[in-house]
C-alpha cells in the first residue's frame, strides 16, 4: 500500500542524502521525495511516498525517527490530509488540435505558461490522481517533455 509521510526535519547541509541513504541501504521502495523550508527557515518539512507492507511502514517509521535531523515523523495516509503535485508538460501544437487542447486545459484547471508556433506548456497542479488523469488526456496531442513534482501533503485542519 501507498504511503505518505511527513517529516520535519533541521535544514541542514547533507538531511536529504541521509534520509535517501537510509531507504536505499535498506531496500526500501522511494517513490518521491519532496523537500522545502517550513515557515521557520531553520526547519524543512519532507514529503515522502513509499509503498509496503504494515511491517515495512513500520519500520520505516523507526528508522526516519532515528535520523539525527529527525525532529517529527508522520504517517498522513489515514490521517485528513492534503496533497498536491505540480506537473508542467509541453504538447506539440497544431491548428487542428487547439481548440481540443485549450478545452482540456480548463477542464483540468490548467495554465498556458508558453506557447510557440509548434508547441504548447501547461501548468496543472492537484492530486496525484488529476496529474496521472490530466496525462493520460493530454497524450493522444503528443507529449514532447514532461516535469512532475513530487507529492507536497499537509495534516488538514488543526493538530
Amino acid at each position: 500500500m501507498k504511503h505518505i509521510i511527513s517529516v520535519l526535519v533541521e535544514n541542514k547541509f547533507g538531511t536529504l542524502n541521509r534520509v535517501a541513504a537510509m531507504f536505499s541501504a535498506r531496500g526500501f521502495n522511494l517513490e518521491s521525495i519532496s523537500i522545502g523550508e517550513t515557515e521557520d527557515s531553520e526547519i524543512s518539512r519532507m514529503t515522502i511516498i513509499t509503498k509496503g507492507d504494515d511491517r515495512i511502514i513500520s519500520q520505516i517509521l523507526k528508522q526516519l525517527n532515528r535520523l539525527i535531523d529527525t525532529i517529527k515523523v508522520t504517517d498522513l495516509t489515514h490521517q485528513p490530509h492534503l496533497s498536491r503535485e505540480l506537473l508542467l508538460i509541453t504538447l506539440k501544437l497544431g491548428r487542428s488540435s487547439q481548440h481540443e487542447i485549450f478545452e482540456l486545459i480548463n477542464v483540468f484547471k490548467g495554465k498556458v505558461v508558453d506557447i510557440k508556433q509548434k508547441s504548447i506548456t501547461i501548468e496543472v497542479v492537484g492530486s496525484p490522481d488529476k496529474i496521472n488523469t490530466s496525462i493520460d488526456m493530454f497524450r493522444p496531442f503528443g507529449i514532447k517533455e514532461i516535469a512532475r513534482s513530487g507529492t507536497v501533503a499537509l495534516h488538514r485542519g488543526e493538530n
